[in-house]
């Protein structure tokens, strides 16, 4: 059986480092889990220890299913942005020690070099063996920023400051920047707000000229070189794709990256436009909208259903649209998503403090658990693990916090993480036998207190819908192509390794267990279910799923 982990709390203090305790809530109901399994124990149990009416159960209505001890630990995944703090091949090795299950390359910085550099210390991390990291490159996208400021530029309540388009200009006075885009003249009226950088400072257009958009300051703050520009409640007209976009896109191909996170999606043909181009070029790699703008949310189904997955990406997305609908949208995508069957990244601003400070702010704490109890596959780190003072101690919250969720809802509630989403014809597809048998390995998992849900997958869709159906095990998908190890890497609770199949199934399976047995996965005595659509002797598919104890 899988050992139930602690589920350490975090100390939300400013003054010192995050504090483990050793023990907590979830650990106090260890022996009441273990008691549930046996009723004489149960009952011994409840009397000396008191722990049933402590923690709110009643003997006549826990049950084996409720109270199900699985050890399993986190199951959403992690995604860490790379920038000059962690860039080190030896720093990268700590953050994948620390959590990291995949590498965000953010194309908005750096040359093709350093991001190669990054790649090559990937791959010998990966040649290695301990870990399987996937790589996402971020298009940059059609972004207006400011241009460059030899210093930077304090600006305050009600003071004028003017934005400008006009070139070989040598030197601009305090009170103007130019910007990078030529149509922002033409995007901002008069009457709109201007924010940077998503709204730390923030500005009213009061008039404009064929050159310049002159505005007043409404929040102050400090400028500096190339600030991110939005128009609240507007997007750029600019294309979803754009020449750099173009060059970042060839250049992950010939990296060999596993996922693209495309910028500022606004229609479902940009995103269709990507994945043709890709795939006329022989390339996999998956193909992650990134919900940030206005134009986007108007076309939500459609763009979710033409993609790979989703990136919530609620910096710019909030700077778009009124910020309160933030948290509604994030839900919304991640609902669409769980019914599609496809996987979502939640991202931006999860640990905004810990750029700065060692600990977490409660409400960053409670805006991770959200995430993933939403039933989001990733949470993610930008600047966190790119250039802040504490990128492994903010990868160590965001860990804990997952697995702590994780834990608890798992050995203590019905919550919806651990229920498949619901079916209806609507999303019934071509692969619903394969479906049916997600399910039911799922079911069997549950009921049967497995080790582990092993998936044999050439394509990787198979191990996508059991993904989907949320068992309490890790699922632990094997494959003999490489490059699908490091693309499953996105998908909740599975554990993907490269595996050899044998024209014998039970070599196969030997092989299997033998590799969890090393990973340390499972132990002699556990039960693992085995399901697969291809585990024949000849070249025929038969979808099969069995039940085995490890010997």
């Amino acid at each position: 059986m899988v050992a139930f982990t602690s589920n350490p709390c975090i100390s939300i203090r400013r003054a010192a480092a995050p504090r483990l305790m050793a023990t907590s809530f979830v650990q106090r109901l260890k022996p009441v889990l273990r008691a549930a399994r046996s009723p004489a124990k149960w009952n011994a149990v409840a009397t000396s220890r008191g722990e049933a009416t402590s923690l709110g159960f009643s003997t006549n209505t826990i049950d084996d299913d409720q109270l199900w001890g699985v050890g399993s630990g986190r199951m959403s995944k992690i995604v860490c942005t790379i920038g000059p703090k962690t860039c080190a091949i030896n720093n990268m090795e700590k953050l994948a020690d620390t959590g990291m299950d995949i590498v965000r390359l953010n194309m908005s910085h750096g040359t093709h070099e350093w991001h190669k550099s990054v790649i090559d210390n990937v791959r010998e991390i990966n040649a290695k063996g301990r870990f399987k990291l996937g790589i996402l490159l971020d298009t940059k996208g059609p972004e207006v920023r400011s241009g460059d400021v030899k210093a930077p530029i304090k600006v305050k309540r009600g003071q004028r400051f003017t934005w400008t388009i006009r070139k070989n200009v040598e030197e601009f006075d305090e009170n103007t920047v130019d910007v990078s885009y030529d149509d922002f003249i033409n995007d901002v009226h008069v009457g709109d707000t201007l924010l940077v950088d998503g709204g730390m400072s923030s500005f009213l257009c009061t008039e404009k000229t064929d050159t310049d958009v002159i505005s007043e300051c409404i929040d102050g703050g400090v400028l500096t070189s190339r600030r991110h520009l939005n128009v609240r409640g507007k997007s750029a007209s600019l294309p979803a794709i754009t020449e750099k976009d173009w060059e970042d896109i060839k250049f992950g191909m010939d990296m060999n990256v596993d996922f693209y996170a495309l910028s500022f999606v606004k229609h479902e043909d940009d995103v269709a436009r990507l994945k043709q181009y890709l795939r006329d070029n022989g390339c996999k790699a998956l193909v992650l909208s990134k919900i940030e703008s206005a134009d986007a949310i108007h076309r939500l189904p459609q763009i979710l259903n033409v993609s790979d997955g989703a990136m919530v990406a609620r910096g710019d997305l909030g700077a778009e649209i009124p910020i309160e609908d933030v948290p509604l949208i994030q839900d919304e995508i991640v609902n669409i998503n769980r019914n599609l069957r496809k996987p979502t990244i939640v991202a931006t601003h999860m640990l905004e403090s810990m750029i700065t400070y060692p600990t977490p702010t409660r409400a960053e704490v409670a805006d991770i658990t959200e995430a993933v109890r939403q039933g989001a596959d990733a949470t993610m780190l930008s600047g966190e693990t790119a250039n802040g003072s504490y990128p492994y101690e903010s990868l160590n919250v965001m860990a804990t916090v997952a697995k702590s969720v994780v834990s608890r809802d798992s050995a203590m509630s019905q919550n919806d993480l651990f229920s498949p989403v619901a079916r209806s014809p609507d999303n019934e597809t071509a692969q619903d036998s394969r479906l049916n048998l997600a399910y039911a390995a799922s079911t069997l998992a549950s009921r049967l207190n497995v080790a582990a849900i092993i998936v044999f997958t050439r394509v990787g869709t198979y191990a996508k819908l059991v993904a989907s159906t949320r068992p309490r095990c890790p699922i632990v998908a094997l494959t003999p192509d490489e490059n699908l190890v490091r693309r499953l890497t996105l998908f909740w609770g599975v554990k993907p390794y490269h595996i050899d199949f044998s024209n014998d199934p039970e070599e196969t399976i030997a092989r299997a267990i033998n590799l969890l047995l090393e990973k340390g996965l499972t132990s002699s005595g556990d039960n693992v279910v085995i399901t697969s659509d291809m585990l024949v002797k000849d070249k025929n598919t038969v979808n099969t799923i069995q039940v085995r104890r490890v010997r």
